[in-house]
């Protein structure tokens, strides 16, 4: 069972799962994979002033947005394969409180282009908008309404209308071992975009039954390894999706756990989390050299003093014959290093078997020591070094 705080009782009714149904499920060797997030909700950011707004408060620049469509051509570093190139990759970001705690993470992408959109009919472009700035934002669903209230306190009298509109879209997330492969190469179609228009894989367009919208799957701008995602119109089977292939969404979580990568104010404590800590800056959500943000004084001098000392690792429970432990662990735990009998760190996700932790780097690879469960010796702690951790994170504790 998966369990997390401060939402776990709403995440043990989702997410009831074990590692035997990780197993059965066999992850690694299932292909592509597609789950509904219904963990995530989102809202439209819209109005002249959306991105001015937008840049002064997330961690991550945002401006490629507003930008016309030929600029984005030019600026653009991350060549992806079958992408028109009106559309504008997603940005993963977060918002931060004054001191530079985490508050919400958010991903930011922007509507299609109407040119792009089918009509009704399924044959011909849709008209044109009013042409105002428009942004979507895929959210932790479970601080919604709060996470609305702190956007439209930082509004004042800046011109941008901020919608929830969650009964309109959902968020999907595609990911599996072969999906993987694919993204890590920019020759692979199913790496880039699916949608409608010139240069667009037409075997997308068969599959999403003349989806009107136009949305597209893009790779997630976290990591290749996460594979894909996007957010759709709610009702509606994105395409790709065969009926065989969709997944629950704690197949995805557990997905998401092995790669060490927190999502959300539930697994990322809202608050109290330290951005540079829970690796945000390795998952392309911060930018160092936008400008002014809200908290953004103590991440720069964070991030300029070159040393973190904590992270967050993908953790595994057994015993001591190496057997693998369900349901052992909770959120909280302190974890030790037998050996010295310092306290490495804390658990902060757990789902069956498999977890996360904030760990201090010099307990949790020590060679001799063995790290535990504080008050559960029988419960063995192993903290993994993710393959996808920049080279510089390993020479500072080597």
């Amino acid at each position: 069972m998966f369990f997390t705080k401060p939402h776990g009782k709403f995440y043990k009714s989702i997410f009831s799962v074990s590692c035997r149904l990780h197993n059965e499920t066999n992850l690694h060797n299932a292909g592509s994979m597609a789950s509904l997030l219904k963990s995530r909700a989102v809202v439209r950011f819209s109005g002249p002033e959306t991105i001015k707004f937008l840049q002064g408060l997330l961690t991550n620049d945002v401006r490629k947005f507003g930008e016309p469509v030929g600029e984005r051509e030019k600026m653009s570093t991350l060549p992806t394969p079958n992408l028109p190139y009106e559309s504008t990759s997603p940005v993963y970001a977060a918002l931060l409180t004054p001191q530079g705690r985490f508050l919400y993470d958010l991903f930011l992408y922007s509507p299609p282009r109407p040119d792009k959109k089918l009509n009704w009919s399924g044959c011909g472009p849709a008209s044109e908008g009013d042409g105002s700035v428009q942004v979507f934002a895929d959210v932790d669903g479970l601080v919604l309404d709060e996470l609305l209230q702190t956007f439209k306190k930082y509004r004042l009298r800046t011109k941008v209308e901020i919608e929830n509109v969650a009964e309109e879209f959902s968020c999907w997330q595609r990911f599996g071992e072969k999906l993987c492969q694919a993204s890590s190469s920019i020759k692979e179609p199913e790496a880039g975009a699916v949608g409608w228009g010139s240069g667009i894989d037409h075997s997308g367009v068969s599959a999403s039954h003349g989806n009107s919208d136009g949305w597209q799957w893009f790779k997630d701008p976290r990591l290749d390894c996460l594979g894909c995602r996007g957010i759709f119109p709610s009702g509606k089977t994105p395409p790709l999706v065969e009926a065989d292939k969709e997944t629950g969404e704690e197949n995805y979580v557990l997905w998401r756990l092995e790669k060490g990568v927190a999502e959300g104010s539930t697994e990322i404590p809202k608050g109290e989390a330290m951005p540079l800590e829970y690796n945000l800056s390795g998952l392309n959500a911060i930018s160092f050299d936008k400008g002014c943000y809200v908290g953004q004084e103590l991440i720069a001098r964070t991030h300029h003093r070159g040393l973190i000392r904590k992270r967050l690792l993908p953790l595994r429970f057994f015993d001591d014959k190496g057997k693998e432990l369900e349901q052992k662990v909770a959120p909280g735990s302190e974890v030790i290093n037998v050996e010295t009998g310092k306290k490495a760190g804390q658990v902060t996700t757990a789902l069956g078997c498999r977890g996360l932790g904030v760990l201090r780097l010099e307990e949790a690879f020590k060679i001799s020591g063995i790290l535990t469960v504080q008050g559960q010796d029988n419960v063995r702690v192993e903290a993994m070094r993710p393959q996808w951790w920049p080279a510089e994170w390993f020479q500072e504790h080597q």
